[in-house]
């Protein structure tokens, strides 16, 4: 319930400090004073969209900032989902800059406006009289059959295998699109891939074509280059070997003398021995290199071939082209197993069909259980607050195949009078009919919604006299379900019923106009309904109407 609530540079208000009880309370004040205003702000608080024009003129931003306790309401799990820390007393703020920058706030974590607006529609229901139009939606009439049944989990079961069967549904389509397009190229996706198989490339083959045919195409000039390096290296003339084997002999024999010579004697040595070995491979690999006519034209084949076959399917690399073959390889045997694949899934789609019906049906029983029982108990409140012949039936009519809810369709179907066979709600009630049915049907969803605080915004207007009595009666019962009921009210019969009184008012100050909210005390009070009563003109007989009114519904 909405413990606390500070609102600071919201429209006409400038600050208000508000604490609020328990039960039923009202909130009563002139038109135009800024019950309006006060709405607006508790709206902005639980995720509404926000305007820069709220904010007060002269301000930067405006702050409101509600208490709640969410004990025994079930929140936790929400709180989980969506990374907050929950406590028993939930501190929500929304911020709003002159700018027009929004910013959210949950236990102090910064939230999206998405995630307080779905905390806000689990912790405050603001019914005012254009909501009445939600009785006139067929979800809105099914939904309340739903909140009576208690059928949440039912209803959530049956949701996800719903949206599993919705979800194969669109993979069946998908895969039968595809099966079909696939066959439209089958005959071009085999010609494809008969040719890269027929041209067997392997992996790195080009790059090892590309060494040889350098060779190939160079062997004249590759072979003369080595022999060339190996006489430059080794010849009978100036042989480079003699010299370094000559060279370390001559250090040798000095070295029983000049103890370094013998380093640098091994050291030529060494030199030597990597020079013939150097020079013997060139002798190898020169005798190896031959020019091979026939294979350089193999070579210089496979290579125009392989390129081709790449420029063809626009890849960069023969792992490229293979892994294209593979793909062709694979919808080549979808297409071969395609029908099996489909037969399978549409199995699969016809026993979740099943279930989805068993389930759809335990959601009907239980819906016409409780449509029988909100029948009985709607027609009672209506005559109780002034509807004596009124007939109310709940219509169930099937749909064809699944909706996100069942295989329901309700209407609520209405006659004020005997005379007249009941008929959609929304085409025959008037403005002050619908507003006395939605009143009936909040009284019996309160309880079982599990929603702290229910506001009514005007609710009663166009009643008086006893049928108003009546009507705050109701609104004080249903706050002894539920943890708080608000009516913001201008009837002294409903103002009266309340536990806890609160007004708005406005007023000059040196700041301009503004609208300000006070608790009233027991003498504030009588004096605030007697006003409600008699107008500007504050008569001693209104005094005491307001105190016997006080009186007889305390």
């Amino acid at each position: 319930m909405l413990k606390h609530i500070s609102i600071r540079n919201f429209a006409l208000i400038e600050k208000v400090e508000i604490d609020f009880s328990a039960g039923f309370s009202v909130i009563t004040g002139e038109t135009g004073h800024g019950k309006s205003v006060f709405l607006g702000a508790v709206a902005m608080l639980l995720g509404e969209r926000s305007d820069a024009k709220a904010v007060r003129e002269g301000a930067d931003r405006c702050v409101i900032e509600g208490i709640f306790d969410v004990t025994d309401f079930g929140l936790e799990e929400f709180f989980e989902e969506n990374g907050l820390d929950y406590d028993a007393e939930c501190i929500i703020r929304r911020e709003l800059a002159a700018s027009g920058r929004s910013r959210a706030f949950v236990n102090d974590t910064p939230v999206n406006v998405s995630v307080l607006k779905e905390l806000g529609t689990r912790l405050i229901d603001i019914h005012s009289q254009h909501q009445n139009l939600l009785l006139g939606d067929r979800n809105y009439q099914l939904g309340v059959l739903d909140t009576l049944a208690a059928n949440r989990k039912e209803l959530s079961l049956y949701g996800e295998s719903y949206r599993q069967y919705t979800a194969l549904q669109r993979e069946l389509v998908e895969r039968k699109e595809a099966l079909e397009s696939s066959r439209r190229d089958e005959e071009w996706l085999r010609f494809q891939l008969d040719e890269i198989e027929a041209a067997s490339p392997k992996s790195g083959e080009l790059e090892e074509l590309e060494q040889e045919l350098q060779e190939l195409s160079h062997a004249e000039d590759i072979q003369a280059a080595l022999y060339g390096a190996c006489g430059a290296i080794d010849n009978d003339e100036r042989s480079m070997l003699q010299a370094l084997r000559d060279a370390a002999s001559a250090l040798s024999r000095i070295s029983s003398h000049y103890a370094a010579a013998q380093e640098l004697a091994d050291r030529l040595e060494s030199n030597y021995i990597e020079l013939k070995d150097c020079c013997e491979e060139m002798q190898q690999r020169a005798g190896r290199v031959q020019f091979a006519p026939a294979r350089l034209e193999f070579v210089e084949g496979r290579v125009a071939q392989l390129y081709s076959l790449l420029k063809k399917h626009r890849v960069e690399s023969v792992d490229a082209l293979l892994a294209l073959a593979q793909e062709y390889a694979g919808r080549l045997d979808s297409i071969t197993n395609g029908d099996d694949d489909i037969k399978e899934l549409e199995k699969r789609i016809a026993r979740l069909g099943k279930e989805l019906a068993d389930m759809a049906s335990v959601l009907t029983a239980m819906r016409k259980e409780s449509a029988a029982c909100l029948q009985e108990k709607i027609v009672s409140i209506l005559v109780n607050l002034g509807m004596p012949m009124i007939r109310f039936e709940v219509d169930f009519r099937p749909v064809a195949g699944f909706t996100p809810t069942g295989c329901d369709n309700v209407v609520f179907l209405f006659s004020a009078n005997s005379s007249s066979a009941p008929q959609p709600l929304s085409d025959v009630a008037s403005g002050g009919e619908m507003a006395r049915v939605m009143l009936a049907l909040k009284s019996l969803v309160a309880t079982g919604s599990k929603q702290p605080t229910l506001i009514f915004d005007e609710v009663d207007t166009g009643v008086s006299g006893i049928l108003a009595e009546r009507m705050g009666r109701m609104m004080q019962q249903m706050a002894g379900g539920m943890s708080q009921v608000l009516s913001i009210t201008h009837l002294p019969q409903v103002a009266a019923l309340g536990a806890s009184h609160y007004k708005v008012y406005k007023e000059e100050t040196a700041n301009g106009t503004v609208t300000d909210i006070v608790r009233l005390g027991e003498q504030e009070r009588v004096r605030e309904i007697a006003q409600m009563m008699s107008g500007e003109q504050l008569t001693e007989a209104a005094m005491d109407n307001a105190r016997e009114l006080l009186s007889k519904n305390g």
